[in-house]
């Protein structure tokens, strides 16, 4: 099944289950996926897919990180954003550990023979396509860099 069919099955569960912000959370994710749908013109492959939750996902967590930062009583909406990043989540493979995005990343700096940050792009270039959907990219950047500078 693809994501598009699952989101379809579970906006029907939460509808049954009067559950509101599980629902706009789910219609959102469906409305993101059908607008990427109609620009490129077609359906969408698995990668595809995979590419449009990472991105909601990327930015509740920068929305929920702002919020976090900021001064005030938002713990109310800091618990919806976190529900919502959970939700979402649902939709991702199975994230790698810092371990596994450890050992991957020194893998291409092998095969690359990157030596240090300035290789950084050619080493990207590589580790992002494997590790699509798998783990975030900005914790690859970060594990890259680190390990380039060593």
């Amino acid at each position: 099944m693809t994501i598009k069919s699952d989101i379809d099955q579970h906006i029907k569960e939460a509808m049954k289950a009067k559950d509101k912000e599980r629902l706009a959370t789910l219609r959102q994710l469906k409305s993101a996926l059908q607008n990427e749908e109609i620009n490129s013109k077609g359906p969408l492959s698995a990668d595809e897919e995979v590419t449009v939750v990472s991105r909601e996902v990327k930015q509740t967590k920068e929305e929920l990180e702002g919020y976090q930062k900021a001064e005030g009583d938002y713990a109310a909406v800091i618990d919806k954003l976190e529900k919502r990043l959970t939700e979402l989540s649902r939709y991702l493979p199975e994230q790698m550990s810092e371990a596994e995005v450890e050992a991957a990343v020194r893998e291409v700096i092998t095969e690359t023979g990157a030596t240090g940050p300035s290789d950084k792009g050619a080493v990207l270039k590589v580790i992002m396509p494997k590790l699509k959907g798998k783990a975030d990219g900005k914790f690859i950047n970060e594990t890259v860099s680190r390990l380039l500078k060593q």
